[in-house]
């Protein structure tokens, strides 16, 4: 049952980070912090889809991150999900078309193997 939720948590987090960051995109850099121009930002950010798939996937993300903490270690449950990581440097890479580096990969991988050992 832990590992269904940790990859309902690395799925969804997944997905809502490159929701988040595809919606940022669309609507370009904040400049101006004004209180007037922040109201007029989250207003947009909120009628942008990809903002709303974003926080629909995180918080499918924290519910499942409550039952994984019902049944597994935190000791666990934070390593194990980090594989989001590498799930996200990946998805980065071919959907949002990022240039990723070596040393990126580099560090993905040493994710994947302190999952591993996480696991054992």
């Amino acid at each position: 049952m832990r590992w269904l939720f940790v990859a309902v948590i690395v799925a969804s987090t997944a997905t809502g980070e490159v929701m988040q960051a595809m919606g940022m995109r669309r609507h370009g850099e904040i400049r101006d912090f004004r209180p007037g121009a922040i109201g007029r930002a989250m207003a947009a950010l909120a009628r942008s889809r990809f903002i709303i798939a974003a926080v629909a996937a995180m918080g499918i993300s924290f519910f499942a991150n409550l039952g994984l903490l019902s049944v597994a270690d935190l000791s666990f449950a934070v390593p194990a999900t980090a594989i989001t990581c590498v799930l996200e440097t990946v998805l980065a890479k071919y959907v949002l078309k990022e240039r990723v580096n070596w040393l990126r990969w580099v560090g993905a991988s040493l994710v994947i193997g302190g999952v591993a050992l996480v696991s054992l």
